[in-house]
């Protein structure tokens, strides 16, 4: 059966970026740093074909991370990052974006999709976080939906009890402010079931299974 789930780093005092995001720093001050474990992982590697790098106990979670996806869900700052955006912005990855899949960024901007290498799509999405989950769907003819962020993305659909799977990997890192997950979640918070912890070099990963 198919779930909507996400996978985040986050610091220790929860924030996925950290203050005074710009486009030159898109995940702010130390926000980078909070990725310093999977950059230096081999499948983090291979995902942006290149070789090289470590295997550890990270190994895994980063190659499930995109295992059985079949769309995947971001907000406008994920794919442009803060401030205006250039009508001809394909992103931050490249041509051949390591996603592989149909993506589905919600904005207030309307855009024509941009195909890209290695099957990765950009479908614009103006009309709210629902219809861009019902394409990613219909787009992912049974699979599993990855909601990749930003933080407010992702509070929104947990707020709207659309998510089944949360995985997290905390940091050993204090940002101070930014971006912080969990927050406006409205009177109605998810239950939790804690299913995996992994403890890895760096970083600790755990996943929840959202019960209603």
């Amino acid at each position: 059966m198919s779930k909507v789930k996400f996978s985040v780093t986050m610091s220790l005092d929860g924030y996925m970026a950290g203050p005074n995001q710009t486009l030159k720093e898109p995940l702010g001050v130390g926000g980078e740093e909070l990725h310093d474990w999977a950059v230096q992982l081999a499948a983090f590697q291979e995902l942006h074909g290149k070789k090289g790098g470590a295997v550890n106990a990270s190994s895994a979670v980063m190659q499930e991370m995109f295992e059985n996806v079949g769309a995947v869900v971001m907000g406008r700052n994920m794919f442009a990052g803060p401030g205006e955006w250039k009508p001809d912005w394909k992103g931050w990855w490249g041509d051949n974006p390591p996603y592989h899949v149909p993506v589905f960024v919600l904005t207030r901007h309307k855009r024509d999709a941009l195909p890209m290498q290695g099957g990765t799509t950009f479908h614009f999405v103006t009309d709210g976080i629902e219809s861009a989950l019902r394409q990613a769907k219909e787009a992912a003819a049974g699979k599993d939906i990855l909601i990749s962020g930003g933080a407010e993305t992702i509070n929104q659909y947990l707020a709207a009890g659309l998510v089944d799977e949360i995985n997290i990997s905390i940091a050993p890192r204090f940002l101070g402010g930014g971006a912080r997950l969990f927050d406006n979640l409205g009177a109605s918070l998810p239950h939790l079931e804690q299913t995996r912890v992994v403890d890895a070099p760096g970083v600790v990963h755990l996943r929840y299974r959202v019960s209603r």
